[in-house]
């Protein structure tokens, strides 16, 4: 056995996999990672030689990580076609461009600066759900690896081809000024190239590749990153601001007047718009979304159904695939749309296009738009410090507490906890449509708190109180990373 091996199995996350470079995975444990998926590729599309799509982030080491994961990968017989410096979404919709039989993503999204990570998939426009990640722990970490005879090719330019078709099926014939934030991320080289080819007067702002994100992580709930869109939005009179994270599947907005608007409100709006014309259709959304879908008017006139289901990209968009509907809509500003606007995957430039085709058609200012739904008081994203080893056990401890609650008709503010929704975490629901959430982180070792009401900001903040406080008498629960 290679004694410098290393490859911490808490890496393996329930849709993708996470480690600090060096620290809990180094080369050697790469390597397995690619043996253990080309292993995984072959069992399932019984091919000796399946292509696989690859592609890597900007980050100082991810060629150099992308470099040992191939290795792996051509160990067991796998064709590698390395599509170069890319955004998530690229590698996917490479797949069903070059018709390839899986695809691997080197990226850590927006995480801090030291972790690396890969995004992988095998059915097309889908990523590794809980099934596949443990099937793939399991082959790496007791090596089961088949050996093989791989090859690899570069493929050259596959950016231009993945921006000519976003371009030439979104042209928008209406000048919108959108503000382009990339924080320093891959997606620099790609948003606002394209945004300008639909029809977008661009101001860019950070989208300078630079690894070592030098003033906040590219990620699009992140509120410095949302408060520097804000004010180049006011500083330049834009219609819009847009925020992207760092591998590109998701996107943050911001209004003409500087306000943030939570990404589960930006997919009721564009689900409205779109069940106008697509009626009876079916909308997914994670767990930390707004409680407005439920009884939305226009999304009921028009006969749509909206499920509510487990927060992550892999989960919603496999779940938008089972279920046939039209879109998925996740608060952490991933979107997933179907045919015929879209392959079904997450792609954040994508996402900014949808909305921007919805300012065209309402012919209104997004402030304007906005107003149209009914008033809610939201928190951000709240993860607070809890180990991996016991993040799981404490959220079955508070599902236990809040169903005792519910059954003693114990009341938080005046209210009741009338609805209790256990698909991720928990999900509980008052009378007047106010809701909080706890459920475990699925790529960090912290919990995540959202709460919101339809009442006033005085409830939602009783709500996170409620909760902040069951949360401390289990004695496992660390820092905020922000809190309201």
């Amino acid at each position: 056995m290679n004694q410098s091996l290393k490859i911490d199995p808490y890496g393996f996350r329930e849709y993708d996999a996470r480690w600090v470079y060096q620290k809990d995975i180094n080369s050697e444990g790469i390597i397995n990672l690619g043996k253990g998926l080309g292993t995984q590729i072959i069992n399932h599309t019984k091919k000796n030689n399946p292509r696989v799509i690859v592609g890597h982030d900007y980050r100082s080491y991810s060629e150099e990580i992308k470099t040992a994961l191939k290795k792996g990968l051509l160990s067991t017989g796998c064709f590698v076609e390395d599509i170069g410096l890319s955004l998530s979404p690229m590698v996917y919709y490479a797949q069903f461009n070059l018709d390839a039989d899986a695809v691997a993503m080197v990226t850590a999204s927006h995480n801090e600066n030291g972790w690396t990570g890969v995004k992988m998939g095998i059915k097309k426009g889908l990523t590794h759900a809980p099934d596949e990640m443990k099937e793939l722990k399991d082959i790496t970490l007791n090596k089961k690896f088949i050996s093989g005879k791989g090859r690899e090719k570069e493929i050259k330019d596959f950016q231009k081809i993945y921006k000519k078709d976003l371009i030439d099926k979104n042209i928008l014939g209406k000048k919108i000024k959108a503000v382009v934030a990339c924080g320093n991320g891959t997606a620099g080289i790609f948003a606002p190239e394209v945004l300008k080819g639909i029809g977008c007067e661009i101001i860019e702002l950070d989208c300078n590749l630079d690894w070592t994100f030098p003033k906040y992580n590219p990620n699009p709930e992140d509120l410095k990153m949302l408060h520097e869109i804000s004010k180049a939005v006011l500083k330049n009179n834009a219609d819009i601001g847009f925020g992207f994270d760092g591998d590109g599947d998701r996107v943050g907005v911001i209004d003409d007047k500087g306000n943030e608007i939570f990404s589960d409100k930006i997919g009721l709006l564009i689900a409205r718009n779109l069940s106008e014309t697509h009626k009876n259709s079916k909308f997914v959304v994670d767990v930390k979304s707004t409680g407005l879908y439920s009884y939305d008017k226009i999304l009921n006139k028009n006969e749509c159904e909206t499920i509510y289901w487990k927060t992550g990209h892999s989960h919603i968009k496999r779940k938008v695939y089972n279920e046939k509907a039209l879109a998925g809509f996740e608060k952490s500003g991933h979107f997933f749309f179907n045919q015929p606007l879209g392959y079904g995957y997450d792609d954040g430039i994508n996402s900014a296009i949808q909305v921007c085709h919805l300012l065209k058609n309402q012919n209104r200012k997004m402030s304007e738009i906005i107003n149209d739904l009914p008033k809610t008081f939201q928190s951000p994203t709240m993860a607070p410090f809890c180990k991996d080893e016991e993040k799981y056990e404490v959220v079955e401890k508070i599902v236990e507490d809040i169903k005792r609650i519910k059954s003693k008709k114990v009341k938080i503010d005046n209210q009741e906890i009338k609805e209790i929704l256990t698909v991720n975490g928990v999900r509980f629901s008052f009378e007047d449509g106010s809701w909080g959430l706890i459920r475990a982180s699925s790529n960090k070792p912290s919990l995540v708190i959202v709460t919101e009401s339809q009442t006033s900001n005085e409830r939602k903040k009783k709500i996170f109180e409620f909760i902040d406080q069951l949360l401390q008498q289990t004695g496992k629960i660390g820092e905020y990373d922000q809190k309201i």
